[in-house]
C-alpha cells in the first residue's frame, strides 16, 4: 500500500504563490517606472508672462513714468540632451513689478515620472558625465514640469537668492538624473 500523498496540491500552491509574487512585482515596477509616460505626452502652451499692474502714480504736473510692456531678459540658454533626447530654450525674465520667472520655450523631451524644474549651481556637461551633477550642489526647485512638450512659466520666489545659480535642469527626482539642461548666459 502506497501512503505517499500526491504532489499536485503542493505544486499548485507554489504556482499560486509565484503568480502572486509576480503580480506584485509587476504592479510595483509600473508604479516606479510609470511606463505609460513613454507614450503619453503632456503638452503645455503658456503665454509669456506679463504684469498687469497699474503704473506708479506721478506727482501732479509730471509725466507718468513708463512701465516696460515686455519683461526684461536677464539670462538665456539652450537645452542639451542628457538622459533623454531634448531640445528647447530657457529664459530668465524680470517683470516690471520686479518678480522673476523662468520660462521654458519650445521644450521637446520625453515624459517621465517626478520631473522637476531646477535652477542650479552645477555646470552643464555634455554626455553621461553631466546626467547626475545637478543634485551635488545648490539648487532651487521651481516645481513640477508642467509639460514635456511646449512652453511654460515657473515663478521664482521673491526671496530666492539666485547668486551662483547658473544652469537649469529638467530633473527626474525618481531616478536622480537630468533629462536635459541649459547653461544660463547673462543677457547683453
Amino acid at each position: 500500500m502506497n501512503l505517499a500523498k500526491p504532489r499536485r496540491p503542493l505544486l499548485r500552491r507554489r504556482l499560486v504563490w509565484a503568480a502572486a509574487v509576480a503580480a506584485v512585482a509587476v504592479i510595483a515596477a509600473a508604479l516606479v517606472f510609470e511606463p505609460w509616460k513613454l507614450v503619453v505626452d503632456d503638452r503645455v502652451d503658456e503665454a509669456a508672462p506679463t504684469v498687469s499692474a497699474a503704473a506708479p502714480a506721478a506727482p501732479v504736473g509730471a509725466a507718468a513714468p513708463a512701465v516696460p510692456a515686455e519683461p526684461a531678459v536677464v539670462a538665456r540658454g539652450t537645452l542639451i540632451s542628457h538622459e533623454h533626447e531634448s531640445s528647447g530654450s530657457v529664459v530668465l525674465l524680470r517683470l516690471a513689478d520686479g518678480s522673476r520667472v523662468l520660462r521654458l520655450e519650445n521644450l521637446q523631451t520625453s515624459n517621465g515620472p517626478a520631473l522637476r524644474v531646477w535652477l542650479t549651481d552645477a555646470p552643464v556637461i555634455d554626455g553621461t558625465d553631466g546626467w547626475t551633477v545637478f543634485d551635488d550642489g545648490r539648487y532651487l526647485d521651481l516645481g513640477d514640469l508642467k509639460g514635456n512638450i511646449g512652453s511654460s512659466n515657473y515663478p521664482i520666489p521673491a526671496d530666492a537668492d539666485l547668486t551662483g545659480l547658473s544652469s537649469v535642469s529638467i530633473w527626474c527626482e525618481r531616478f536622480h538624473v537630468s533629462f536635459a539642461a541649459a547653461q544660463l548666459d547673462p543677457a547683453a
